[in-house]
């Protein structure tokens, strides 16, 4: 492989995204620019089945009795994706088009279908038993559905794992296995998930649900768990160029990194998350003062906010008073598995509309925090770089950094890539 093809710039170009606030891409946007909380309470049947008496769910019809609900939310997202990034499957290589859909939990609910001793057969009304528990039935059937047979890859890796996969699709592009790629991830509340997070005692209470979420204030008490998805078509530029399809924002870096520390707390130092914010810019040759946007982790817990604060302003010193910094949880809740790429979708969507979403519900600012988190209400700017993060359970820690493309007609081109296009 040539150095120009290794180097060269990996861009998105189709966005596909649902959530809580809404069921398409455009529409999860505006609510998330006006400031509109997908959080509710819960009906008493929901709480007993799921767990969660307030939460963010998403309601979208199944193919079939007993399919997964993650499947139904990527597949969704994926043909959006595919749709506004004008794929003409007769116009690209099946296979050099990649697929990277994170990883899921199995469905308990699908369980009581089925007597335990009953054989599947095809046409009898269920699902096949691998299509309930393989973390990777969303990734297979995404892949099958628009038929990609490049590289196919399915992380979990927690709260990281949007992040990641997408990361990882990118470096199939990188390391020439693939030209393009669908990558993303979905969530859906899971009991089991629900009864750990009660047993933290990190799951928010309120008794105005919207209000329950409230990252970065001195009187948040956790998280809302969360459902949604997102999905990305990502590849090279000259393949991009090829086809004439626009361009959101070029993947100009991105970095992953762990934390040996504790399974759930974090480093208070904030050593390495500094380090991998620091790495990530780097790759791609942003310095601090360059960072306008940082769509956070923050989750709403103390923990989280505190220490992911303290590692944005080791990294990026005096240019931390700068950056705007904003938590999108504060509306749609915690998406877990979809965390990082639904949120990173926002923040390319930010980029393009020029527009900071706020942090919801911050009204008392915790003075530890020391960054300013866009309390409230959005702030419209000429934005053209961008980081997201994603700080997760087991020390899995990811960034990416996002840089504007104005004009896809024009083709901007930015370091060393001229040669490479």
């Amino acid at each position: 492989m040539s150095d120009s093809r290794q180097f060269e710039p990996i861009v998105i170009t189709g966005i596909g995204l649902m959530a809580s606030v809404g069921n398409d891409r455009e529409s999860v946007w505006r609510a998330v620019r006006d400031g509109t909380s997908g959080v509710r309470r819960m009906s008493e049947a929901f709480r007993r089945e799921y767990g969660a008496t307030i939460a963010a769910p998403v309601d979208i019809g199944l193919d079939y009795p007993g399919q997964i609900k993650n499947t139904a939310l990527c597949l969704k997202t994926a043909s959006e994706a595919l749709d506004d990034a004008g794929i003409d499957f007769q116009d690209v290589d099946a296979e050099r088009f990649g697929c990277a859909v994170s990883g899921h939990m199995g469905d308990t609910g699908g369980v009581h279908l089925s007597d335990g001793n009953t054989v599947w057969q095809p046409g009898a009304g269920l699902p096949p038993w691998w299509m309930q528990w393989f973390p990777n039935t969303s990734c297979v059937a995404v892949a099958n559905r628009f038929g990609l047979y490049g590289p196919r890859i399915s992380h979990s890796t927690a709260c990281a794992s949007g992040l990641v996969d997408v990361m990882s699709a990118a470096e199939r592009i990188r390391d020439d296995q693939c030209d393009i790629a669908l990558a993303g991830s979905s969530e859906v509340i899971h009991p089991l998930f629900a009864a750990g997070f009660q047993a933290m005692r990190v799951l928010a209470h309120h008794d105005d649900p919207a209000q329950a979420p409230r990252p970065f204030d001195r009187n948040r008490n956790g998280f809302v768990m969360g459902e949604g998805a997102a999905m990305f078509v990502i590849e090279r530029l000259s393949h991009a160029r090829r086809r004439g399809a626009k361009i959101y924002a070029e993947l100009a870096g991105f970095r992953l990194m762990s934390e040996g520390h504790h399974i759930t707390s974090l480093d208070v130092e904030s050593h390495g998350l500094a380090t991998l914010i620091d790495a990530t810019l780097r790759d791609a040759c942003m310095a601090p003062y360059d960072v306008q946007y940082i769509n956070a982790h923050g989750t709403g817990t103390h923990q989280n906010d505190i220490v992911e604060s303290r590692g944005i302003r080791h990294a990026l010193g005096p240019a931390a008073d700068r950056a705007w910094v904003s938590s999108t949880k504060s509306m749609l809740g915690h998406l877990i598995n979809a965390a990082g790429s639904v949120e990173l979708a926002i923040t390319a969507l930010a980029l393009r509309d020029g527009f900071a979403p706020p942090t919801l519900n911050l009204t008392d600012p915790d003075p530890e925090v020391q960054l300013d988190c866009i309390p409230l209400v959005g702030r419209s700017n000429q934005l053209t770089n961008a980081l997201k993060i994603s700080v997760a359970f087991g020390g899995h820690m990811a960034a990416v950094a996002l840089r504007r493309w104005n004009d896809a007609a024009e083709g901007r081109l930015t370091r060393d890539h001229a040669a490479a296009a």
